[in-house]
């Protein structure tokens, strides 16, 4: 059977769920469901997206993610791809781990948002233990919303949606926390089935464009790392290392560039050696402080 195309803008936004095979749990213990969060976390890093909340079940998950103008498909192709492997190595297993490809729905207006939000959150009142305490779930981004739980892994943009439900964020958060429970669950469920993806919404987000020229991005990555922009373009060199993986981190998330394109910028470097260096930027940005805020001060001075 031939797949249904997929409807998708790099201006939407998007209700992500994925499901494991029916014989398998995608997630088998905690420490699965914390690799999850931290592919998540490399692909943000990578591609820039917003991710307005999450919630991994032993069985699916739900994402609600702001393409910021990056490629959905490529996004979850990553983050799936990279857990899938995981997985098998992990519990030693071969073949597939997720149900189909992902499903995807684009969010069509400001009041499917808000539902959707709350019933992604609402899930965990399936589980006995958190029937009256969902925000207690650790893998739920709910306790994050209501400021219950600081966002360790800094992943959720929960500002926009929060503020949709009132004039200060105190109010906000115990208007959403109390209709997590006053909405029914079916309900909720009803109204952002998987049916016909609708056309995108636009409001007042500033979305991402990400046509800026390599040239710059070499520019910027000389002058940030004090280095020769001639240097960063040669084949090999041991002492360039980080200035090489942030070039192809910013190439990747801000130029739209394929492997094939960095190769051809940076010299003909193989599309094995990218991948190394793209995980080498993505860890330096995540870890280091003197490099966490560059995909920022990059698009300050270009935008």
């Amino acid at each position: 059977m031939s797949r249904t195309f997929r409807l998708k803008s790099d201006e939407s936004i998007y209700h992500v769920m994925c499901k494991s095979i029916t014989e398998v749990n995608l997630f088998k213990d905690t420490e699965d469901k914390k690799k999850y969060l931290s592919l998540i976390k490399k692909y943000k890093t990578l591609y820039n997206f917003k991710l307005y909340g999450y919630c991994l079940m032993d069985n699916h998950l739900h994402l609600i993610i702001d393409a910021n103008g990056s490629d959905i498909s490529k996004v979850m192709h990553g983050i799936n791809f990279s857990y899938a492997m995981y997985f098998n190595k992990k519990h030693e297993r071969g073949g597939h781990l997720f149900r189909d490809r992902f499903k995807s729905i684009i969010v069509a207006n400001d009041r499917y948002l808000k539902t959707l939000s709350l019933y992604i959150h609402n899930n965990p009142t399936d589980i006995l233990d958190y029937k009256n305490c969902p925000e207690q779930y650790a893998f739920s981004s709910l306790a994050i919303f209501i400021g219950k739980r600081r966002d360790y892994f800094k992943l959720v943009d929960y500002g926009f949606i929060i503020s949709l439900f009132g004039e200060s964020i105190k109010i906000a958060r115990k208007n959403y926390y109390d209709l997590i429970f006053m909405c029914n669950e079916e309900k909720l469920k009803q109204e952002i089935e998987f049916e016909d993806e609708k056309s995108e919404y636009k409001n007042e987000r500033i979305l991402l464009v990400r046509n800026f020229k390599s040239d710059d991005v070499l520019e910027f990555i000389a002058s940030k790392m004090n280095v020769s922009k001639i240097h960063l373009c040669m084949k090999y060199s041991r002492t360039l290392v980080q200035a090489k993986a942030l070039t192809v981190v910013l190439m990747r998330s801000l130029c739209n560039f394929k492997s094939s394109d960095i190769s051809s910028t940076l010299g003909n470097i193989t599309q094995a050696r990218i991948s190394m260096l793209s995980t080498i930027g993505i860890n330096l940005i995540g870890t280091n402080e003197k490099f966490e805020n560059i995909i920022g001060d990059f698009i300050k001075c270009y935008a």
